[in-house]
């Protein structure tokens, strides 16, 4: 940190540059719009959560809720990803008060629970998962694999969430001596 607060200007060039070349300005008018590091981080934040958020809408208009939801994880692993670069920045972002967790989860859990309504309508998600189990048991999934060589495993994980939130097909019928589908085979 400068005097006065100011921090050093090649810390907040790491977040400055590579958010003004995306946004197709300049870095002088990126830091006439946000006078702090924060305050840019702040609303980095708030604008790719608010699109994760929103990519349910496409997705659920190309796929089914099921390949919806576990295309949606992919895009919150590439979004936890992209905030580990900034890790310092948020947390201060957080520690101010800027943004709270719970404001975030919220977020996110309206999200999940999109794709979950339309799942339940569609036949193919369970109607007793809750949005903010997902929303935790996701989070708690970034946290357990973290260390190198975690993507793999990350991947593993989403899939054993979704055949834990998928409906399971429906079996024939069993005959009244435990036979499955044998009046099927029969006849």
């Amino acid at each position: 940190m400068l005097p006065g607060g100011r921090e050093q200007p090649w810390r907040a060039a790491r977040v400055a540059r590579p958010a003004a070349r995306d946004s197709g300005v300049g870095i002088g008018t990126l830091y006439r719009h946000f006078p702090t590091r924060e305050a840019l981080v702040e609303a980095l934040y708030r604008k790719e959560l608010a699109d994760l958020c929103a990519s349910v809408d496409d997705l659920l208009a190309t796929d089914p809720p099921d390949r919806a939801l576990r295309a949606w994880m992919d895009r919150f692993a590439d979004y936890v990803t992209a905030k580990r670069e900034m890790a310092d920045a948020l947390r201060a972002v957080f520690a101010a008060g800027a943004v709270t967790v719970s404001e975030a989860r919220e977020q996110l859990t309206a999200a999940v629970q999109t794709i979950l309504d339309a799942g339940i309508a569609a036949g193919t998600l369970r109607d007793d998962v809750r949005a903010d189990d997902i929303v935790a048991t996701i989070v708690g999934m970034f946290t357990a694999t973290s260390l190198a060589g975690g993507q793999e495993q990350l991947e593993r994980m989403f899939d054993l969430l979704m055949d834990a939130i998928r409906r399971p097909a429906t079996r024939p019928a069993a005959d009244n001596r435990g036979r499955v589908g044998s009046s099927e085979l029969s006849g």
